[in-house]
């Protein structure tokens, strides 16, 4: 079964992941966090600690106060206070991990001033509950629906209702501001509800809506990241990627957030390398840098001198720091430029560590194939012969009358134009045994 947050949720069944908690997301529900402290007791005289996380529909997330209310645990459906009236959500978090997120989110942990758990949530609040999420499909088309009549630019993303059905909540994105009263007072009229509108940004609307990006993956913003940093270009250019905008740009439309992981291994990497302004004075001309390889520690320069072609080589980062060392004593060196592009030749057809099978097979993907076409081949020539010609094998080609599959075997070779038997032995022309001088082969005396 999936939950009401589960992004593969069915409305004619059962729906979900069905892999039971164990799903790459880590669990059925977004943004999903392993209570990594249950089971663990607390100190003699600890009070546990009075606040739960509550999750709604989606990344929708907040802190609240345990009022006298009885100990929950994690899947527990309460019945909550709002800002008016009250809401139906799933708790996520209990415990002394609670405490660590307050801190985290920097909210503090202080449980006074949240807002209160009203009680468990019983059949009535999940009927009322599930029949207001029955509304959001309507209210949602009807919103795009005025919105292109009356041409507004904006973009209404989700629908959300309150756990009471008294009140809905319209997610939109926008690039300016936008003028929507008109947009309100035609849904109150339609829709018995009180409608609110929250304007999201390009990330969060991913992360709120969920997707699978480039990587073949769930998106990181929904499943499991919650600290949307800023990306900048300065980003693709220390990590040599080629500013194009279809590859570095997520379906959010911005660019990706997965630019950030390695950027500090690069960035550190970078300090040890040469400044790519300097330039490098050597008998060839004066080199400027073009790019930087990072991995092979190469770094590529192009060579210029008045009245001869431009070269381009790759030198390593050593010769590069000996360049400069010269040129700072007032030396311009020579470089051999066949010398650095054989070099770079050399780094960039270096065998690398291959895949090991350790299955023998068992996971390539052709391995079905090969079976079909040697099943067809011996179906199709079971009944027919093999020829003369076909016996004959590669190795066997450049010695005319060998038969394919006989090992040659040491004094046994057969004369120019002799055969030999299954047993390999020549019996057309057979050399004589011990020295013992040949038989004459032309006719016997008296015959003629």
């Amino acid at each position: 079964m999936s939950c009401a947050g589960c992004a593969s949720s069915s409305k004619e069944g059962p729906g979900g992941c069905k892999s039971k908690g164990s799903c790459s997301s880590g669990g059925c529900n977004k943004l999903e966090v392993h209570d990594w402290l249950a089971g663990v007791p607390l100190p003699n005289g600890m009070p546990p600690f009075d606040a739960v996380e509550v999750q709604f529909k989606h990344t929708r997330k907040n802190f609240y106060r345990l009022a006298g209310a009885p100990p929950l645990t994690a899947g527990d459906a309460v019945v909550v206070e709002a800002a008016s009236g009250t809401d139906v959500g799933v708790v996520s978090l209990a415990g002394e991990l609670v405490r660590a997120q307050m801190q985290r989110k920097n909210t503090g942990t202080d449980t006074y001033e949240l807002r209160k758990v009203v009680r468990r949530a019983t059949q009535e609040d999940l009927d009322r509950w599930h029949e207001a999420r029955g509304k959001e499909d309507g209210l949602l088309k009807a919103a795009r629906q005025i919105c292109q009549e009356a041409k507004l630019d904006l973009k209404v993303s989700d629908v959300e209702y309150q756990g009471d059905g008294t009140r809905a909540t319209i997610y939109y994105t926008a690039e300016e501001r936008v003028d929507f009263r008109e947009l309100l007072r035609k849904l109150t009229n339609r829709f018995p509800v009180r409608v609110d509108m929250k304007l999201l940004g390009a990330r969060q609307e991913a992360a709120r809506l969920g997707g699978i990006g480039p990587c073949g993956r769930e998106l990181c913003c929904s499943t499991w990241l919650t600290d949307l940093r800023s990306v900048t270009t300065s980003a693709a250019r220390y990590q040599q990627l080629a500013l194009n905008p279809q590859k570095l740009t997520g379906l959010c439309g911005k660019l990706k957030c997965c630019l950030n992981y390695e950027l500090d291994m690069y960035i550190e990497a970078i300090k040890s390398y040469p400044s790519p302004n300097a330039k490098l004075k050597t008998k060839q001309g004066t080199g400027t840098h073009m790019k930087t390889d990072i991995f092979k520690g190469l770094m590529w320069y192009l060579f210029k001198k008045p009245g001869e072609p431009v070269a381009m080589a790759a030198l390593p980062v050593e010769n590069v720091r000996e360049i400069l060392a010269a040129n700072k004593q007032g030396i311009e060196p020579e470089v051999d430029l066949r010398m650095a592009e054989e070099h770079a030749v050399q780094q960039a057809e270096a065998p690398t560590a291959d895949y090991e099978n350790v299955i023998d097979g068992g996971d390539d993907l052709a391995r079905f194939d090969k079976k079909m076409k040697s099943g067809k081949r011996r179906g199709r020539d079971r009944n027919k012969k093999p020829s003369a010609e076909g016996r004959t094998t590669q190795a066997d080609a450049g010695q005319p009358g060998r038969k394919a599959g006989a090992m040659p075997q040491p004094g046994n070779a057969p004369a120019e134009g002799g055969r030999r038997s299954r047993d390999g032995r020549d019996r057309r022309r057979r050399g004589p045994r011990n020295g013992a001088s040949p038989k004459p082969t032309g006719p016997k005396p008296g015959n003629a």
